[in-house]
């Protein structure tokens, strides 16, 4: 636990996708387990589905992350409400730039950060207090290429919730630095109506667990969709998500990856997937810092 009394921290969000920014620019705050929680809780704490710690890359005790120093001056440790550490956070690279934009920590328009899932490419495309910024994601890939290209599927999710006589959907793993499960929902079951507060059995068991998309396709290029992620539940939006959900969509229309954009509509609002070369994809979308303030350990 740190020996800090007060910590200062900024609100932000990405289509609602809400986050507690924590500068530590000297790089002295240990960010426990137990912190995150008592930040991230709803009730007693500040409230979000993650926390990000803004600490400089070289300050890092991750090998893997301090070899990024040279190209990403900053890291976005990033963990989720249940204080479990994650590799990165889609919509999180977006409110972490507005916040190093704003800070002054950074000035271009394109810039990286580190990221435990590596580096990530960072494009303003608007500028001002709601920016629009796209993140090259980096490169993607089927969990199993081999049964993906067989069968168009390689696990099972079902719902509690649903009755368990009833067969569970085809999904198909998507890795995108973090690992998701993506399931087309039958043209008879209603996106909106679904039960996402349980956390959805996946068959086979992911080794260290994964975020569950249910997606509806609206039109050509255009799908909406819902998510349970990963040590948090349900949220109103999923950046890396977004992105598995529109790549095994783009799969199951045909294509091996995008060759346009998709519009994906959540809870929270709209984001855009573009595909790039070289096997990489490109998540565009709003970032909002909210609040600013300190907290008071004692009182979490």
């Amino acid at each position: 636990m740190t020996d800090m009394t007060t910590l200062r921290f900024t609100k932000g969000h990405g289509t609602e996708n809400d986050f507690v920014l924590l500068p530590d620019v000297d790089a002295r705050l240990d960010l426990d387990v137990d912190l995150v929680r008592r930040l991230a809780d709803r009730q007693a704490g500040i409230g979000g589905d993650g926390v990000i710690r803004v600490v400089p890359t070289a300050s890092s005790t991750e090998e893997t992350v301090r070899a990024q120093a040279g190209r990403a001056p900053w890291f976005m440790d990033y963990r989720n409400a249940d204080g479990s550490v994650a590799e990165m956070c889609g919509n999180g690279t977006r409110v972490f730039a507005a916040y190093l934009r704003r800070e002054g920590l950074e000035t271009a328009d394109e810039f990286e950060i580190a990221t435990r899932g590596g580096i990530k490419g960072i494009r303003f495309e608007i500028s001002g207090e709601h920016a629009t910024i796209a993140t090259n994601m980096g490169p993607w890939r089927f969990t199993d290429p081999a049964k993906a290209e067989a069968d168009g599927f390689d696990s099972l999710v079902l719902l509690r919730e649903r009755p368990l006589a009833e067969d569970p959907w085809s999904a198909l793993s998507v890795d995108m630095g973090n690992p998701h499960t993506v399931v087309a929902l039958p043209e008879t079951v209603d996106l909106a109506t679904l039960d996402l507060f349980h956390v959805p059995e996946v068959r086979p068991v992911p080794a260290h667990g994964t975020n569950v998309e249910f997606v509806r396709v609206v039109g050509p290029d255009h799908i909406a969709m819902r998510v349970h992620e990963r040590g948090v539940g349900e949220t109103r939006s999923c950046g890396t998500g977004v992105c598995a959900a529109a790549l095994a969509t783009s799969f199951w229309a045909g294509q091996a990856a995008p060759t346009q954009d998709w519009t994906v509509d959540v809870p929270g609002g709209r984001l855009r997937v573009r595909g790039l070369p070289d096997h990489e994809v490109e998540l565009a979308g709003p970032a909002a810092l909210i609040a600013d303030g300190t907290v008071e350990l004692s009182a979490l």
